[in-house]
């Protein structure tokens, strides 16, 4: 039930009259039956509040309140048990009486504020004379306080002031997802971007210098990629793009690493891979792209493509740095596209070897 307002006297002045209706605002906001918290999805679902005080009236007074109001409601007799609560997970917003047994409500807004990633807003119950208990809340990062006894208002505007600094950190968690997911992933393949790739192939190269292990790398350059471009429009080359990426990460393991590295080339990372692991990835995935089709459902029937591979490996003789083994791959690459494309070409002591080539599959 809502709790009344009382209407303000005349005789209080204008003073009383803005307070007054500033209280019903507050009021209506509050107790309306939409407390509500971000789910995965990003979708409001109704709110969770668990409430914590040794003494079992207040407990079941603020509880029926706050159901009343629309939230779901767990309760706890000590900071402990609160504690324990928050940390499974699924509580929106948190209150503890400050003087409670086993833990203080101080001690658990400490602790719950050292739990894991999720954010759980947590407001404390004081005595009303309690000031500055009240105010080393707020330097331990309480979220808000009510007074007891408490008034319904009072407690039910704590509450919504929590939860909305919970959406807030919510929606700011999820954006930030959002955009860290932006710069990981390229939109179309949902390969590793390229800004990422540079990030990856560094720490990878250091880790390789540092441990002396072997940084194998791939470039594949889908062949003639334009032509079903014009053929069936930019729809047919985004499936051609989307189906090879599909076929790279199919034929790698978890430690590995595809990138887009172009428009129609991708970026194959394969640490503590030697020179004939990586001829056998190279090849698996060479082989398996012109095995694919690809369709789509705007153009009639199906594409086939085939691809151009780089390989270059660290530590080779002239493969020191991280620019040498770039400048490799980009060599063998464009020397198996010189030599018409389809084929597979490995960058190895100032040389090249060619195994195999489109005419010599089987």
């Amino acid at each position: 039930m809502r709790p009344s307002v009382p209407d303000a006297d005349p005789a209080d002045g204008p003073s009383s009259e803005r307070e007054s209706t500033v209280l019903r605002a507050a009021l209506h906001v509050a107790a309306r039956p939409s407390g509500a918290a971000l789910d995965e999805d990003g979708e409001e679902g109704t709110a969770c509040v668990l409430v914590a005080d040794d003494d079992a009236a207040t407990l079941a007074l603020i509880a029926s309140t706050l159901r009343a109001s629309g939230y779901d409601v767990e309760t706890a007799l000590d900071g402990q048990a609160a504690v324990e609560r928050v940390a499974r997970g699924g509580i929106d917003v948190v209150l503890l009486d400050a003087v409670m047994p086993r833990l203080s409500g101080f001690d658990a807004c400490r602790t719950i504020r050292g739990l894991g990633d999720d954010f759980v807003p947590v407001a404390l119950a004081f005595a009303k004379t309690d000031a500055k208990s009240r105010v080393e809340a707020l330097k331990i990062g309480a979220d808000g306080y009510v007074c007891k006894p408490f008034e319904q208002t009072e407690l039910l505007v704590c509450i919504s002031s929590a939860l909305r600094t919970k959406r807030a950190h919510d929606r700011m968690t999820a954006a930030a997802a959002r955009l860290e997911r932006l710069r990981r992933y390229d939109a179309l393949t949902d390969a590793y971007s390229f800004p990422y790739l540079h990030e990856r192939l560094a720490a990878e190269f250091a880790r390789a210098e540092r441990h002396s292990e072997p940084l194998a790398c791939c470039v594949l350059d889908v062949d003639r990629l334009k032509v079903h471009n014009e053929r069936g429009g930019r729809s047919l080359g985004d499936a051609v793009l989307r189906g090879v990426a599909e076929v790279i990460k199919r034929s790698v393991r978890d430690s590995d690493a595809v990138a887009r590295y172009g428009g129609d080339e991708f970026f194959v990372m394969l640490p503590a891979t030697h020179f004939a692991g990586s001829l056998v990835v190279a090849s698996r995935i060479w082989r398996d792209v012109a095995a694919r089709t690809f369709s789509t459902p705007e153009v009639a029937g199906e594409a086939r493509v085939t691809a151009s591979v780089g390989v270059a490996l660290f530590p080779s003789r002239d493969v020191r740095t991280k620019e040498a083994l770039l400048q490799a791959l980009e060599a063998a690459l464009l020397e198996a596209k010189r030599r018409g494309g389809n084929r597979l070409c490995v960058f190895q002591q100032e040389g090249f070897i060619y195994t195999p080539s489109g005419e010599e599959r089987t």
